[in-house]
């Protein structure tokens, strides 16, 4: 049952207008199976004091998971990613909550999905685009997303990118 008048009529409302279309659950429980992050990484210094790490030392500027694959992920796997990063924004919202504090945006972490190849198909399906300031092959989604991919084959054979091709 839930506490708050809008989020009950709203269920109330929609429960009303669907059921003769189909089945409606209100109020249900999401079980989720558990998940390993790969890498959760927070800094602790500014990758400027680290210029040899070169592209990761860029990625690592803020609170970011770190997802590498071996083969190519799918539209599945790719979503999985995004649901382990606000799973884990969800837990460092509600500990702020608890500790009676507010988080930044910026406090929360970015998601980078390492991947040797990526097709055009799912660049296009998730909105990935490339963005001005960052190696070809680093692909952003929509800004509030916090999510990248990086198709390491796609990555320029620099020094700056060496430590992420080991990757590829």
């Amino acid at each position: 049952m839930t506490r708050q008048p809008h989020d009950q009529f709203a269920k109330e409302y929609l429960e009303e207008l669907l059921v003769s279309l189909g089945n409606v659950k209100t109020s249900k429980d999401v079980k989720s199976e558990v998940q390993e992050i790969d890498v959760w990484f927070v800094p602790t210094i500014t990758s400027s004091e680290n210029p040899e790490l070169g592209l990761l030392a860029k990625m690592a500027v803020t609170s970011c998971l770190f997802e590498p694959y071996r083969n190519a992920p799918n539209e599945i796997e790719i979503r999985s990613c995004l649901l382990k990063l606000y799973s884990v924004q969800g837990d460092l919202l509600r500990q702020a909550k608890r500790e009676k504090r507010s988080i930044s945006e910026e406090e929360l972490p970015f998601l980078w999905i390492l991947t040797p190849t990526c097709s055009e198909k799912i660049l296009d399906g998730f909105g990935a685009k490339a963005k001005e300031g960052w190696e070809k092959g680093v692909y952003f989604l929509s800004g509030l997303l916090k999510a990248s991919i990086v198709a390491i084959n796609q990555l320029p054979i620099t020094e700056d990118t060496l430590w992420l091709r080991v990757l590829g």
